[in-house]
Formats: structure tokens, sequence, C-alpha cells
């Protein structure tokens, strides 16, 4: 019975987007993903029970890659049905560019406003960024928790830190570039003193939240900043040398946002996955692989509400929206990484800002 009644659904959004019912092209959603396979196999695994007629073709890459791959496969040539990526800035440059296809549904109508763009562009997930470090090379009274603090902590200790620092590549990763843009626009003048200080520790740019994570555990960076807390916490659940903290002057919250491709080859197949990424069932997944629902009809306290207690004016979330095209900008772009280089490059003295009750040290 429970076969007939996906199979029943399955056929309705078919009919509805004008498809024919046959068997072949249609009964897969090719979903471009810059969310590792191994986190999302549970939601892949559900949909593809609840619609045994859709076979999920899903294609991890980091999200630099997957927007310039999307970008060469435009019209005829195109391949993915959903766009999901954590790079925020890059999918709201492709929607509005009208890479997106509109979609309305039920499940889109019982979303908060703030996920939702045009009814093109959606918010799955609430996910903080934070500092992760290596529990055993770095002592708990000696981890910092604000950003300030980072950079005091690089100048009392250097040889600890040395050449064991690691951050997200704003080249490589989209993601990265996001999130170190966003971090100039909350605290420019920490955040330049940051990556200053970081430089002439050693910094080591990785394009992926896994290439970092696997080297905090493994010793070779005794700290990672601007790192993804949800694939975090997950990797410290099962990881005792991985430890996480989210910053306390203020921390930065980002939402993977899905759009269906306006040349979705399988735009029914398309409309049930996103429909099952932003159902309650979907987003119970998604708190479960510790991804964070943006709902808040779950039941009990959501985790976006109790994130927001938690932080209290340390909240920070990215609003979905055309201001996160401002860094997008080729100019502000070439600007932006321009001075990324140069602060990692330098060598000057750097004026540390002091924590209450201390004074000021120079980082050497």
């Amino acid at each position: 019975m429970g076969f007939v009644k996906a199979a029943c659904r399955t056929a309705i959004l078919w009919l509805a987007a004008g498809l024919p019912m046959s068997a072949g092209a249609a009964d897969t959603v090719v979903v471009y993903a810059a969310t590792d396979r191994q986190i999302a196999e549970p939601l892949i695994t559900d949909f593809e029970q609840l619609h045994p007629a859709i076979k999920v073709d899903y294609r991890d890459m980091n999200s630099t890659e997957l927007f310039a791959r999307f970008l060469q496969e435009t019209g005829e040539q195109a391949q993915a049905d959903i766009v999901w990526s954590s790079a925020m800035d890059l999918q709201m440059k492709l929607v509005n560019d009208g890479h997106a296809l509109p979609h309305r549904s039920a499940e889109t109508a019982s979303l908060p406003a703030w996920a939702i763009w045009k009814n093109e562009a959606f918010g799955t997930t609430y996910e903080p960024v934070g500092f992760v470090y290596n529990r055993r090379l770095l002592e708990t009274d000696k981890v910092p928790r604000t950003h300030a603090e980072l950079v005091r902590r690089l100048a009392e200790n250097p040889e600890l830190f040395r050449q064991r620092l690691t951050a997200y590549d704003p080249r490589r990763a989209g993601v990265g570039y996001l999130l170190h843009s966003q971090d100039m626009e909350a605290n420019p003048v920490v955040f330049w003193s940051l990556v200053r200080a970081m430089g002439r520790a050693g910094l080591t740019t990785e394009p992926t939240t896994a290439s970092m994570l696997d080297r905090i555990s493994g010793g070779q960076a005794v700290l990672g900043y601007n790192v993804l807390a949800s694939y975090a916490l997950a990797r410290a659940a099962t990881d005792a040398n991985v430890g996480v903290v989210l910053p306390s002057d203020y921390t930065l919250v980002i939402s993977r946002v899905a759009f269906i491709s306006r040349h979705a080859p399988h735009p029914a197949a398309a409309r049930a996955w996103l429909d099952h990424v932003l159902s309650q069932r979907g987003q119970a997944i998604l708190n479960r692989i510790g991804l964070f629902s943006v709902r808040d009809d779950l039941g009990g306290e959501s985790p976006a509400a109790a994130l927001r207690k938690q932080l209290g004016n340390a909240f920070r979330p990215i609003v979905l929206g055309t201001g996160l095209l401002t860094y997008m900008d080729r100019m502000k772009r070439e600007i932006f990484l321009g001075r990324w280089d140069a602060a990692l490059q330098s060598t000057d003295d750097a004026r540390v800002i002091p924590l209450p009750g201390t004074a000021a040290k120079a980082v050497r």
C-alpha cells in the first residue's frame, strides 16, 4: 500500500508538470550539491523510499566547482535539476541571473519568510560558523572565545600555532569567500588584524570542511577558523580530538540554499525532491544529521530558536537576499582577495584589540 501511494504521488507530480509517465529520463532527479554525500545519505535514502519511482543522482562537489560546472551546462547541456549549496552568495547570483524555476507548494508556504526569496531560492538549513580546535593540543582555558581573543592567543603563543592553523581558501571554496567577506562586514578592524596574525603564524587554506577537520583531528592543525559547526559537531560526536566553539562576540549563521534549475531535465522530480527537503519529515532528518532545520513547526523548540537563545546578541544570521551580491561584483572581489593576500603576507606588527582588563600586545 505504501508503494502504491508513493507511486500515485509521483504520477500526480509528473502530470502537474506536463510530463509523460513513461519510465526513463523522468524517473531521476539530478542533485548538484555542496553537501557531503555521507552527510546527506539519510535524506537521499528516505526520499527514495517515499518515491520509489525516482532515483536520486547525487553529485557532490565543492561550492566553487558546483557554481562553475552549472554555468558550463546551460540550456540544452543542462544536467542539474536541483542546485544546493552553502555558498549563499553564489546561489543568489545564479538565481538573480535567471537560472531558477519558481516553485510554490504547501511545503514552501510553511517556511519562515526569511527562508524564501521570490519563490525561487529557499533556505533549507540553519548552520552556525565557529572555531574548531584539537583538544589534545589546546588546553580548555586557552581556547579563544571571541575573534579578538583569537588574535591575542596567536600573539601569546606563536610557536603553538606555527604552521598549524587552517581556514577556507576564499578562491577555491565559495563558502569560504562568503564567510570571510561577511566576517569583514561584521568587524573589519578585528578581521584584518586576525588575518595578518594568522598569516604570520602560517595559515594553511583548504577547499573543503572535511579537509580542515582532517587536519585538526590529526594534529596538523591546532585550530580551524570559520568552520561550519554542523560538520564539526558531527565529527566531534565520534572524534574526541575535535572541539567546537561558537564565538561569543558574534557567530555567523548560514543557510544552505536550494533552487530548481530553470532548465531542469526532470522538473517534476525536482519539485518532489525540494518539497521533501522542506517538509517536516525532511527537516527532521536534517536536524538528526546536524544541519539544523529552518522550520519551527516540528514540535518543541526549533534549532533556530535554541541557537538564538544560546548566542543572544552574538547571533548573526546571513540574510537571504540581493545583499549577498555585494561581494559578487568583480572589482570588489578582486579588491578583497588582493587585500586578503597582502594581509597573509604581511610582516608588520599588528595591534591586537585587548580583552577586558588586559593590555594590548603586539604580534611579532
